[in-house]
């Protein structure tokens, strides 16, 4: 090999060795060392790198993105019924307690925007209505309460009521203000059949002046209707003061039917008169308090002769019920429609009327020739109707007969007082 191409070959080698060199020096270490760094400041990718890259550095570590951590109120509300409740009896109590929280503030309010009553406990942990609601109608309940960690939550919701259409009218009798006989009922009658009676029973009360015994029971009417009756042990005292409470509004009396309003009556005992009826004696005597005060002569129910019960006279308490003078008496079985009948009183409703009959005044005080009524002189039946009033007792012996339900609604003195107990609904 000559002496240029040796030369050549040398100065080839040697630009490798320092191309080398230079490669080495640049690199800071090994050329397969990397590493990435996430910044948590919002460094970009390229800054990164650049920092990755810096001479004499070390790899940096990798740092967790920052969060913040919600932390929830203490506070909650119980509410009873649940808040969005639908269905709901006007009566319904309605409350909401506060657990690890007080109120701050909270309204209940009807659809025409008025404030219904309600209190705050003094401990402003709880909250319940003071008063009934409408029917048909959604109330909206708004407020905050603020928990012990000092935050406040909302308090927001609706109760809707019972529609309209479930009202159900129910009655009391006597009415308020009358004057009635010493044995006269207490009637509380129902539009519908109460499927709860217990219930009904906790709303229902009378209160008398003086202090009266007596115990009401369950009766069906002629009408159809159940009633909640009351009897006293022994005839009414003379002047009692009768206070009746029903408070049948709102009050469930079956799935779809609501009492539509309380009741109440004030009515006042009068004067004790009694009606002795005798069939034997063939006399009608009047008594006020336990003395004779009239006695008229009378005729009463044949059957006892003739042996067909429909026209005997019933034995047992009857109760006055009803006056006329005049009536129109019907009973085709025996032949007679639309018979005009003056100074009428009606005992029982099976046909039974103390009443004036000049047709039959020639039996009156001897012999009994009428249809089950208790036939008078036209003056005597006068004299009579004017002394009596509704729930005068009429007391009747002597027939084999007796008064039962089977003659009307009002048989309650039918019985005696261990067997009224007996269907009681507060033996």
């Amino acid at each position: 090999m000559n002496a240029a191409r040796k030369n050549a070959l040398l100065t080839v080698v040697l630009a490798f060795v320092a191309m080398f060199a230079l490669l080495a020096g640049c690199s800071s270490g090994s050329l397969s060392a990397e590493t990435t760094v996430t910044s948590t400041a919002g460094g970009t990718e390229s800054d990164s790198s650049a920092e990755s890259v810096s001479s004499g550095s070390s790899p940096s570590t990798t740092a967790s993105p920052s969060t913040t951590k919600v932390v929830p109120p203490v506070a909650s509300i119980a509410a009873t019924p649940a808040l969005g409740s639908v269905d709901l009896s006007p009566v319904e109590p309605i409350s909401f307690t506060v657990d690890k929280g007080t109120i701050d503030d909270v309204t209940l309010t009807n659809p025409e925007g008025k404030v219904v009553v309600a209190t705050i406990a003094s401990d402003k942990k709880s909250w319940s209505v003071g008063e009934v609601l409408g029917f048909g109608k959604t109330y909206t309940l708004a407020g905050t309460a603020t928990g012990t960690d000092g935050k406040q939550i909302p308090i927001t919701g609706t109760y809707t009521t019972v529609s309209t259409d479930t009202q159900t009218r129910n009655t009391v009798n006597p009415a308020d203000g009358a004057v009635v006989g010493v044995a006269a009922p207490v009637t509380v009658s129902f539009g519908v059949e109460p499927e709860d009676r217990a219930l009904i029973e906790k709303n229902v009360s009378i209160t008398t002046t003086p202090a009266v015994e007596g115990a009401w029971a369950w009766v069906k009417h002629d009408d159809g209707r159940w009633a909640m009756d009351y009897r006293p042990k022994e005839y009414w005292p003379a002047g009692t003061a009768v206070h009746v409470e029903a408070k049948l509004y709102g009050l469930r009396l079956n799935a779809s039917s609501y009492g539509a309003s309380d009741l109440t009556s004030d009515f006042t005992i009068g004067r004790n008169q009694v009606v002795i009826a005798d069939v034997n004696s063939h006399d009608l005597v009047v008594q006020q308090n336990g003395q004779t005060v009239a006695s008229y002569p009378a005729s009463f129910g044949r059957g006892s002769d003739n042996g067909d019960p429909e026209l005997v006279t019933r034995s047992g308490v009857h109760v006055v019920t009803e006056k006329a003078e005049e009536y129109l008496m019907n009973n085709p079985r025996y032949g007679y429609t639309n018979s005009l009948q003056r100074w009428t009183v009606r005992i029982s409703n099976n046909g039974e009327f103390i009443h004036a009959n000049p047709d039959s005044a020639g039996a009156q005080g001897n012999s009994n020739v009428t249809h089950g009524c208790v036939n008078l002189s036209t003056a005597d039946a006068q004299a009579y109707y004017n002394s009596a009033i509704w729930g005068d007792p009429v007391e009747v012996s002597g027939t084999d007969v007796n008064l039962s339900s089977m003659d009307g609604d009002i048989y309650i003195w039918g019985m005696s007082w261990d067997e009224w107990k007996a269907m009681s609904t507060t033996p």
